[in-house]
């Protein structure tokens, strides 16, 4: 089974790990033995959605700076352990997902608006993991806290399956304990640029998010 977020780059050929798997794993040894923590609780006025779409570097850039966002968090949730670590979700024993967890402002922005983003930033149609990155722990998923955010995630997963013409196997769960990843994670396209721009090319998320949703697709 593949690996994390940049361990991706095992070939069938060669077996041989590419530059962005050295540098994740380079990345998070230092950091592997930690216990990670839950979320802050939302401060009045605030709501959040959270979104699993694969290697969370890249849904995190999706959106960061969005009018009404107010932070954008990347961690695990979703699993049956508590504190995960990278290495742990990674190893694919703990049901996490990599996600993110994005703390909005209602007033200015919408669940609604946020889960158009979403959605134009994943392959809902990929059903074992998402581009490069295999395994459950980069599987697709929207978790719901309340009934209207699971109306509208049902509502816009059935509009996506009708634009694309294809099944779309992003799950619906209900929102569960949100971990925040390690700290060398959090805003990885911003701290390690060059890191993150190879690991997205040469996972070919852009090129199939061009072919999914043309001049809609994400960044």
């Amino acid at each position: 089974m593949l690996g994390a977020c940049s361990q991706n780059g095992r070939t069938a050929q060669s077996g041989a790990a590419s530059a962005p798997a050295a540098d994740h794993e380079e990345a998070h040894r230092s950091n592997e033995e930690a216990g990670q923590p839950a979320a802050p609780p939302l401060r009045e006025g605030q709501a959040e959605a959270i979104f699993a779409g694969g290697c969370f570097w890249c849904v995190e850039s999706a959106f960061e700076g969005l009018p009404g966002v107010v932070s954008v968090t990347s961690g695990y949730t979703g699993g049956h352990t508590e504190h995960p670590t990278y290495r742990e979700v990674g190893g694919h024993a703990t049901g996490h997902l990599e996600a993110v967890r994005i703390v909005y402002d209602p007033e200015a922005t919408s669940y609604a608006a946020l889960l158009e983003v979403f959605w134009h930033n994943i392959d809902p149609t990929q059903g074992d993991g998402q581009f490069c990155d295999r395994g459950d722990s980069y599987l697709s998923a929207i978790f719901v806290a309340t009934d209207d955010e699971r109306r509208l995630a049902s509502e816009t997963k059935a509009s996506a399956a009708a634009e694309l013409d294809e099944a779309v196997v992003t799950t619906i769960r209900d929102a569960a304990t949100f971990w925040v990843a390690e700290d060398y994670h959090q805003d990885f396209y911003r701290t390690n640029p060059g890191r993150y721009t190879q690991y997205r090319t040469s996972c070919g998320r852009d090129r199939r998010l061009r072919e999914l949703w043309g001049d809609a697709a994400g960044h």
